[in-house]
């Protein structure tokens, strides 16, 4: 059982931030962490992953169109 992890899908899947933001607002209310705090903090890492999502999708993209360019040249 050696699979490789597909990163590039993990890092686009909605589904994994919600579990990122899940298990960070569960540790920091664990830890007692102030509620602004972890507003603050669930804010941040929201955006990284909108923004990690577009750039991978972004790259993507870009990469199909190269293919699809370097087909049509041939």
């Amino acid at each position: 059982m050696n699979e490789k992890i597909d990163w590039k899908r993990k890092l686009t899947s909605r589904k994994f931030w919600v579990a990122v933001v899940g298990f960070i607002t569960a540790i920091m209310v664990a830890l007692n962490i102030d509620k602004m705090t972890i507003e603050q903090v669930t804010a941040i890492v929201s955006a990284m992953a909108t923004l990690i999502a577009y750039i991978i999708g972004e790259g993507l993209t870009d990469a199909a169109h190269k293919e699809e360019r370097e087909g049509k040249d041939d």
